[in-house]
């Protein structure tokens, strides 16, 4: 299995574009994407971070810009931070635990 079978985390900001449309529409429909997946995840205001795997990765961002497109996205920039521990999982409240 190795290392990209640990959970990691996923920093996913879209930045959709479409005449005509309102941005966070389309934004919706990512993080609709993201909640469809099933994993873990925490949206915030300039990104939403995902909680799943390094192999899991290049599925979930092939969903979400096909459910911008789907949406009538013409153009999109996808910014994505990665972090990995190459030993164990990474958690989302391995960043947020002392702000609960």
């Amino acid at each position: 299995m190795g290392w990209t079978a640990n959970k990691i985390n996923v920093a996913i900001q879209v930045l959709p574009e479409a005449e005509g449309k309102i941005k966070y529409t389309l934004v919706d429909e990512a993080i609709a994407a993201i909640e469809k997946s099933g994993f873990r995840y925490q949206v915030c205001p300039f990104e939403t971070v995902v909680e799943c795997t390094f192999d899991d990765l290049p599925g979930l961002m092939k969903n979400i810009h096909e459910a911008c497109k789907n949406a009538g996205t013409e153009r999109m920039l996808t910014n994505i931070k990665v972090q990995v521990n190459f030993t164990t999982d990474v958690t989302i409240e391995d960043k947020m635990e002392k702000y609960s």
